[in-house]
């Protein structure tokens, strides 16, 4: 398969988590995922706020996501056949009996799909699908019950890219912000 404007099957990338030495580039991906024309639907930050993080953040961040670590999360990237990093996807782990980030408290063991971003030179080919097929293994790997993402409504290709792979809304409506008028949906991909 090729993407528009590149002539690289997916076979001439990798997908692979990250280690804790590649804060950098996994810095600089966060940075040009951030400048995405609809980051201000797909990220609950922004890119002067990431700029402004001291490099200590993004060295915790990628150790704490990286091969090896005991934490309970895994960032997965698609390198590609020249090295550059062109596509990302985090997974954390939320415990039964805990309260997840915006307070609903966590029924039972599930993984949360974050940061999904895919350079967009690169979109159309498969490498998100590789992504997730990468991450989601890893989630089953560790016992996850499921594993769930929270999506705009106004997000449309990652709405319908959600639902081709599997995930299904769960009814729940998470506000952006305390307050807030503005929620995301809740969709989950319960074990296989």
């Amino acid at each position: 398969m090729s993407s528009p404007g590149s002539t690289s099957s997916t076979e001439q990338y990798v997908v692979r988590a990250v280690r804790a030495e590649e804060w950098p580039a996994a810095k600089a991906l966060r940075l040009v995922a951030l400048q995405d024309p609809v980051a201000h639907l797909a990220f609950l930050e922004t890119y002067d706020g990431a700029m402004a993080r001291p490099d200590s953040f993004w060295q915790e961040r990628t150790a704490a996501a990286s091969v090896g670590s005991a934490g309970g999360a895994r960032q997965f990237i698609v390198e590609g056949p020249d090295g550059e990093w062109v596509g990302s996807v985090t997974v954390l782990v939320e415990e039964a009996g805990t309260t997840d980030w915006a307070g609903f408290p966590v029924e039972r063991r599930q993984g949360h799909v974050v940061g999904v971003y895919v350079r967009p030179e690169h979109r159309g080919c498969g490498l998100t699908e590789l992504l997730f097929d990468e991450a989601l293994q890893w989630a089953w790997d560790i016992d996850v019950e499921r594993v769930r993402l929270i999506v705009h409504e106004d997000n449309g290709r990652a709405l319908r890219f959600y639902r081709r792979i599997g995930f299904l809304p769960s009814g729940v409506s998470v506000p952006l912000t305390a307050g807030s008028a503005e929620s995301e949906l809740e969709y989950v991909l319960e074990r296989p």
